[in-house]
């Protein structure tokens, strides 16, 4: 019998504990190995340059550069890897930068076990992962240039200033920022400055309150 020729993933993300229930889950398939995982851009980047992979799953918050970040980098020294994100955040936020940035596609980490199972043979086989909705809106974007003020605000900002902005809108303070994303808080300060002149709004309570609105709105309704 023909041995199974495997396709090779690699994982990046910063939580253990989601590496191995990831880990496991794939292993499940016997079509699938994970060749290698990292914990921040950085690491992930050394490895992939002399690894063969055929995809890489990548978090959106990791140390030092971001998922997007990293997705960049990739694109320009990696060109041929297929990469996929996925994160907790809603996909209405990240799936279009992610495409933007070189992703093929975008998952949300609560998906159920065989949703990320088929979009990571979707990927494989050359397709993109979106959901029907997002799909849409983006269509409905490209078409009518169907967009409200608040989107358009949001996408000035910097994929940085926009993880920055939804941590506060959880209610993340400024040291929480940046310890989350493992970053100085004079630079998490700086990033601020440029919310507030990029909102239009005048100090940090109006900034941290625009955040907490538009995080309530941003998130899905529950099914009943």
């Amino acid at each position: 019998m023909d041995s199974i020729v495997k396709q090779r993933i690699f994982i990046v993300d910063d939580h253990p504990l989601f590496r191995m229930g990831l880990r496991s889950l794939l292993h499940t398939d016997p079509r699938l190995e994970v060749c290698g995982e990292a914990d921040n851009a950085q690491d992930a980047l050394r490895q992939l340059r002399s690894l063969r992979v055929d995809l890489a799953i990548l978090d959106v918050t990791l140390s030092g550069a971001n998922g997007i970040e990293l997705l960049k980098q990739l694109r320009a020294e990696l060109p041929g890897l297929r990469a996929i994100l996925m994160s907790m955040h809603d996909e209405e936020i990240y799936a279009e930068r992610a495409l933007r940035a070189g992703a093929v596609g975008y998952i949300k980490k609560d998906s159920p076990p065989e949703r990320v199972l088929e979009s990571i043979w979707r990927a494989l086989r050359g397709g993109i992962i979106l959901s029907e909705t997002i799909t849409e809106e983006m269509v409905l974007r490209l078409v009518q240039g169907k967009s409200n003020k608040q989107d358009s605000l949001l996408q000035a900002l910097s994929d940085r200033e926009l993880e920055i902005f939804q941590l506060m809108g959880q209610g993340a303070t400024t040291r929480d920022c940046a310890e989350r994303l493992h970053i100085s808080v004079k630079t998490i300060e700086a990033h601020q400055a440029s919310l507030k002149t990029k909102l239009g709004v005048s100090g940090a309570h109006q900034l941290r309150r625009f955040a907490v609105l538009w995080s309530h709105q941003s998130q899905p309704e529950k099914d009943l």
